[in-house]
């Protein structure tokens, strides 16, 4: 199962609260702005700043 597409719409970054966008994979959120991949488990997003990774 993906995640829906208007909780997408509604998720931000929540570090410099600018968009994020979906990987091709699904297993992840990117945000350009601040280089950091939120990953989901589960489908849930793990948006802890703490828990992202830097691209």
């Amino acid at each position: 199962m993906a995640i829906d597409k208007e909780l997408l719409e509604i998720l931000a970054c929540p570090k410099c609260k600018g968009p994020i966008e979906l990987q091709e994979d699904g297993k992840g959120l990117t945000c350009d702005t601040c280089r950091l991949r939120y990953r989901i488990e589960d489908d849930i997003p793990i948006m802890l700043i703490d828990e992202a990774e830097e691209i």
